[in-house]
């Protein structure tokens, strides 16, 4: 599948700052599922970094605005080729291991409605693999957590989300790998993009999603709002520890001035 994106993320301030430095996470991952045709991120009057990839294999480049502004706009645009991989991570190089995403963080932290959940989705697959039992505990989390815009906001915590019984496609990731690192399974947190749910309705074009690896297979995507492994309508940003180690943009404003945020994101599939 071909499919273009249109990515703009604008910040405005209620006063001028003196400066922005941001890290941006906003270039596709290199793996068999996913082929860049074109793609450019364009930040007006900053000075871009070089890209450069990290250990998890995934690309992040800098944008530095050294003047007085009062608003930074990032535009990200593109094609890419996809393919549906069942949702296994494969040529994907990086140096991180799996190991060392075993750890909670303040945003996977498991409460006791997490460590019940993930309970009573493993109690009838005792001797089952590690695919059965990620997928066993991604339906759990779809089916506890509807989803349901406006229900949470970006700091909200797995623990959180559980309790609130709603949340977005943040909250079922955050959610999906406290209960995979109580499994004993490797879990991260991965953000891009999402063209369509299976049967072709509206989506938020900007989608997460889990990855949980997987003995013999290795990074396997989960994506429990969907109830479904990632396929061609995606494309993979980048992955973390959590939501915020994950965020495709994250900054230091120089004079900390109120902001507003206004995001937009078209996702487009072209005729092969």
């Amino acid at each position: 599948m071909i499919l273009t994106v249109l990515h703009k993320t604008r910040y405005d301030f209620a006063t001028p700052v003196g400066g922005i430095i941001q890290s941006l996470r906003l270039t596709p991952a290199r793996c068999e599922g996913q082929k860049v045709l074109d793609w450019r991120v364009e930040v007006p009057g900053a000075v871009m970094g070089e890209l450069f990839r990290d250990g998890a294999g995934d690309y992040i480049q800098t944008a530095s605005l050294r003047s007085v502004t009062d608003h930074v706009e990032v535009t990200v645009s593109g094609t890419i080729e996809t393919q549906d991989t069942a949702g296994v991570l494969r040529g994907h190089r990086e140096r991180v291991p799996p190991r060392a995403y075993l750890r909670h963080t303040p945003r996977t932290a498991p409460n006791r409605a997490i460590r019940e959940l993930c309970e009573a989705a493993l109690a009838d697959l005792a001797g089952a693999g590690d695919l059965d039992r990620a997928h066993a505990l991604a339906s759990a989390v779809h089916k506890a957590l509807p989803y349901t815009p406006g229900a949470t906001h970006a700091h909200t915590t797995a623990a959180e989300a559980m309790n609130e019984g709603a949340g977005v496609c943040q909250d079922h990731a955050q959610v999906l790998i406290a209960c995979a690192h109580l499994a004993g399974l490797p879990a991260r947190y991965v953000s891009g993009y999402l063209n369509a749910t299976e049967d072709g309705s509206p989506h938020e074009a900007s989608h997460a999603w889990a990855e949980i690896f997987i003995g013999g297979l290795g990074w396997v995507g989960f994506d429990a709002s969907n109830e479904t492994c990632p396929n061609e309508h995606y494309i993979r940003l980048g992955s973390g520890v959590d939501a915020q180690d994950a965020a495709p943009i994250r900054g230091l404003v120089l004079g900390g001035a109120e902001e507003t945020l206004d995001v937009t994101v078209v996702i487009e599939a072209q005729q092969q």
